[in-house]
């Protein structure tokens, strides 16, 4: 993983300027009230006012300031210096509160000390991450007792697939335990974008290896969602939906394309 990060860093902070412009992320609209969060997660997390909330991976905080405007007391983490400054300045023109901490995620415990009632992630954040168990750790260390943890993620096996491929190929193994090296163009936001980083280090992690660091940790889990459709386009042969979604063509046999994990810390 330490070999890998500046690596990855530098991707990450390239994508926080693209994505910023995109119009995936749609952040001017976000700038005059529009809530970032997806009806999937804002029912499944449920009511969040008044309750301290720790966002792992925020990127450059338009999630995790959603939540501060369904009035929680949100602080967002993130390992790239250029999202997390953007998120501050978007903290601060809004005049949304939020605290901000860029670090490594696994280097947390140097950083912060309090516990929070929800800890929350969503979409495209494990695969950054070499070491569950120690993610899964965290977790446990950041939960007060009775607290919940939320994902919403893209699914292991969908994860398998040429992204831009117009038909179903396979590209990844399910299995590997390896880093895998991924060529990069552009961002997931704008393929176009002109790129200096060529290439991202990831990991694959199986649903059943998710599901068992969570259970190790001490976490009892409350539900296990997964879902036929995306937030976003992530495979080019994805079709948009009548939820605003995007799902498989009609005449295709269906695979999951999102999970969604609830679970709590016994109290």
């Amino acid at each position: 993983m330490e070999e890998n990060r500046p690596l990855n860093l530098d991707l990450w902070n390239e994508w926080t300027d693209i994505n910023a412009q995109s119009a995936l992320y749609r952040l001017e609209e976000f700038k005059h009230g529009e809530n970032k969060l997806n009806q999937l997660e804002r029912e499944e997390v449920g009511d969040v006012n008044g309750r301290s909330l720790l966002h792992f991976q925020c990127h450059f905080g338009m999630d995790t300031l959603s939540w501060a405007r369904l009035g929680a007391q949100v602080t967002g983490v993130d390992f790239s210096d250029r999202a997390i400054q953007l998120a501050r300045e978007l903290s601060r023109e809004t005049g949304i509160p939020g605290r901000f901490i860029c670090c490594d995620l696994y280097d947390l415990p140097k950083h912060l000390e309090e516990q929070f009632d929800i800890i929350y992630t969503s979409y495209g954040v494990l695969t950054w991450l070499s070491d569950l168990t120690r993610w899964a750790g965290l977790i446990d260390r950041y939960l007060k007792p009775g607290g919940l943890f939320y994902i919403a993620e893209f699914h292991p096996f969908a994860l398998m697939f040429d992204e831009d491929a117009p038909e179903p190929r396979l590209l990844y193994p399910y299995f590997a335990k390896d880093v895998i090296v991924c060529p990069i163009q552009g961002s997931y936001s704008d393929k176009d974008a002109p790129m200096k980083t060529k290439e991202s280090y990831e990991w694959q992690h199986t649903m059943g290896e998710i599901i068992t660091v969570l259970c190790q940790a001490g976490l009892r889990i409350e539900f296990l969602h997964e879902h036929p459709f995306s937030v976003y386009q992530q495979l080019a042969f994805l079709q948009p939906n009548a939820e605003h979604n995007y799902a498989l063509p009609p005449d295709m046999v269906d695979f999951p394309l999102m999970y969604s994990i609830r679970a709590r810390k016994p109290a």
